[in-house]
């Protein structure tokens, strides 16, 4: 992919044709875990993460690797508990454990002018 992509359907479809030009197949589930996955971690870097400031996909020993550099030195956390039957406004925050269950690994590194996250997911 040439460039940081705008949109998380970009990235996601990249790692779809990335993942349909790698020469065996990949499993249907393996291919929507990857691309969940994808979607998940370009979208947080794009609001919670000061903004997407670099992405790779490549595959590596059977293995689909992300790569996803944003602007925030935060690390990304899960949603808080919310009291059931109560609306506290607050939305979002199940993508981050939903990555971490997916993936075979995740890795935070932190960067001069951010961090870069990185997961490996089985293929």
């Amino acid at each position: 992919m040439q460039g940081v992509p705008v949109r998380a359907a970009e990235a996601r479809n990249f790692v779809h044709d990335l993942l349909h030009k790698i020469g065996s197949p990949v499993d249907d589930l393996a291919l929507v875990d990857a691309l969940l996955v994808t979607t998940e971690l370009v979208t947080n870097a794009q609001r919670h993460g000061g903004g997407l400031t670099g992405f790779t996909a490549r595959v590596v020993e059977g293995c689909l690797e992300v790569a996803v550099e944003d602007g925030s030195a935060h690390c990304p956390s899960a949603a808080s508990p919310r009291t059931p039957g109560r609306d506290s406004g607050a939305t979002g925050g199940y993508g981050w454990p939903l990555i971490q269950r997916l993936a075979r690994s995740v890795e935070i590194t932190a960067t001069v002018t951010g961090k870069t996250i990185r997961v490996i997911l089985p293929l």
